[in-house]
């Protein structure tokens, strides 16, 4: 599994857990901030990657983003920004 297939995989199990213990609520507002150029791109200019494990998560996280009718707004962050790397450090 690619770097950038588990941060998919990841971000799919994010959404989901905040949504199934209701910190994220339908119709709610949320920002997701991507520290990846290529997920950026997917999510906001819908460009396309041949990997079938990364269309298979994008498709999920926009399905759930979609059912739950969430309001998102996608930010490209720094690697050195992204608070997740100062926990697995």
């Amino acid at each position: 599994m690619s770097h950038i297939q588990s941060k998919y995989i990841a971000l799919h199990v994010g959404l989901f857990w905040g949504i199934e213990v209701f910190v994220i609520k339908n119709e709610d507002n949320i920002i997701i901030k991507l520290d990846e150029k290529i997920m950026y791109d997917q999510f906001v200019l819908n460009s396309k990657i041949e990997d079938k494990i990364i269309n298979n998560n994008n498709k999920f996280i926009k399905q759930l983003i979609s059912q739950r009718k969430l309001k998102t707004e996608f930010k490209l962050i720094s690697k050195e920004d992204n608070l997740a790397k100062k926990i697995s450090e």
